[in-house]
């Protein structure tokens, strides 16, 4: 028999999503609504990448459900349909549960201590840490 899968559709999107995707996503993310050519266009010179692969690469987020789009005209308007802050979320959800058995605070003192922070980056970790005291 097997186990119904109680995933939360986004994490599947998410999870899913390629690290060249992921740099059209962060695109779209920025612009809020773009055509393929504004995306070649934003891509040129940061990416080595030919316009037909940006193509591919939104056809694959559509597929996968993270863009909508829609014609205007003869071009498509991709935008996103999960949130970055959605994506961030449980793109870290995934990786945490993945390598750390769904553990943060492991996964927090690693990072803590293999980064460099500045004073004011250190005292917004401490805010929210406090937030989340009972």
């Amino acid at each position: 028999m097997r186990k119904k899968n109680s995933e939360d559709p986004t994490s599947v999107i998410v999870r899913k999503i390629s690290d060249a995707e992921w740099v059209v996503m962060q695109v779209v993310w920025d612009q809020e609504a773009v055509t393929a050519n504004e995306v070649v266009d934003v891509l040129d010179g940061k990416q080595d990448w030919k316009p037909k692969t940006v193509h591919t690469l939104l056809r694959r987020l559509v597929d996968k459900e993270a863009l909508n789009y829609e014609k205007s005209g003869r071009e498509f308007v991709f935008r996103p349909s999960i949130s970055r802050e959605t994506a961030e979320k449980a793109q870290s959800r995934s990786f945490i549960s993945r390598i750390f058995a769904g553990q943060a605070t492991p996964f927090l003192a690693r990072f803590l201590e293999s980064e460099s922070f500045a004073p004011e980056e250190i005292e917004e970790l401490k805010r929210i840490l406090e937030r989340k005291q009972p």
